[in-house]
Formats: structure tokens, sequence, C-alpha cells
């Protein structure tokens, strides 16, 4: 499936958008990407070939930064001011459905700083950065806190950006959110160490788990548990 591709004008310059509309759409996922790669990366690619099929109409924001070509993101601010932009637009133009945002690392920041301005359901991030590399007392713990709407967090247990385990920590028992252990995946949901097939098995997890995923069981895993929020949340079936 090829996605449509909308310009969409910012305060920052132009973005786009690329959307990919499910048939009969009960609920619509804005992404943000990352600040080291754009809407192509894997997670993203997947949840917009494959959400849309169960009715979810997935639209992924490329940054005008990237859409500029320029290799450097911009600062927090400007990301936020962009995102809200035309994630106001999207709204202005689509036919009423349940809201929910997100995004991959840096993305998944901005959907959470700025909920209170979007006003969407809940939120998915991929691969949230807790921390930089090495630098954990500089937590970015205080924006998963701020939105007051469900927030579904999916983390490998190798990201060097925050593990599940830290995640959990830093979150103590604050309500509304949950963090979805995907074993052997590194910030860049890349499988690290291999798997014997003796030791592979059906594995929805929420806790830690000693055996990697293999690339197959994370697609499968990322797309399930994100679908299964999305139904939770909207009260809709997904399956």
């Amino acid at each position: 499936m090829v996605s449509t591709v909308i310009p969409v004008d910012t305060p920052q310059g132009p973005g786009r958008l690329f959307v990919d509309a499910a048939e009969h759409p009960n609920s619509l996922l804005v992404l943000g990407h990352g600040a080291g790669g754009g809407v192509g990366a894997i997670d993203l690619e997947m949840l917009a070939q494959n959400l849309p099929t169960v009715g979810t109409s997935v639209v992924r924001f490329e940054q005008p930064w990237r859409t500029a070509g320029r290799k450097s993101g911009a600062p927090p601010a400007k990301l936020d001011e962009a995102w809200c932009a035309a994630v106001d637009w999207l709204v202005g133009q689509e036919s009423p459905h349940q809201l929910l945002v997100g995004g991959r690392s840096a993305g998944a920041r901005v959907a959470c700083r700025t909920a209170s301005h979007t006003r969407p359901a809940a939120i998915v991030c991929l691969a949230f950065p807790l921390h930089l590399p090495g630098r954990p007392e500089k937590s970015r713990v205080a924006e998963l806190l701020a939105p007051d709407v469900p927030r579904l967090i999916l983390q490998g247990n190798k990201d060097s950006f925050g593990t599940p385990e830290e995640i959990r920590a830093a979150i103590g028992d604050a309500p509304g959110i949950s963090v979805v252990e995907l074993a052997g995946a590194n910030h860049g949901f890349r499988i690290v160490g291999a798997r014997s097939a003796a030791s592979r098995g059906n594995n929805r997890t929420q806790t830690a788990q000693s055996s990697p995923l293999s690339p197959t069981e994370l697609r499968t895993t990322v797309v399930a548990e994100v679908s299964r929020f999305i139904g939770a949340v909207a009260g809709i079936s997904t399956s």
C-alpha cells in the first residue's frame, strides 16, 4: 500500500503528512518520527501498513526540518509548534473519529509535551527516550507523566536511552501508563543477540523476558499491542 502524501504548512515551514487511511475508520493515530530518522522507521511503517486493516487510519507527520532536507532536528519548542499546527490542520480535515497521537523516540516526547493542546484520547510511545545514553540523571520522565490520558510505552530491554525497568522505576505507581517490554530490542527496535529455536514461543510481555524476540515476533508484537491498546481506549474491536 502506498501512502498518500499531503503537504502541510506550519509556523516552522512546510511539513508532510503520510496518510494510510482505513476503508471504514473508527479511529485516527497520528505519529511523529525521531530525531535520527524519518517516517520510514520500521515501527512507524509497520503500524501504517497494518492498523488501517482493523479500522485505524494512520498519519505520519514529517517535521519541517526533515522535509527541508536538513540533517539535524529542531529545538523542542519548534518541534512542538510544527506538530500542533499539523495535528490541528488534520483534525480540521477529518471526520470526527477517536484521535490518538504518539511517535517514535523524540516524536513520542513531542506527543506527550503537546497533549494538553492536541487533546488525544491516548498516546502511543515507541522507544521513549527517558534519558541520553549513559546519562540517567538527566531524566525526561516529567514529559511522560504530564499527560492525563492513557499512555502505552513499547520499549526494548536493550535500549540505551532507557530500559523498561528504568521506565517502570521512574514512573512509580503513576496511573494510566502501560509498559510493554520488547525482549532483545534496542532503541531502533532491532534485535540484539540471537535466539534459539527451542526458546521460541508465544510471548505477550508486560514483564521482562530472558530470550530475545525474533524480528518477526517483534513486528507482530508491536502491531498487536498498539491495536489492542487502541481497541481498549476507543471501546472498539480491532480484530
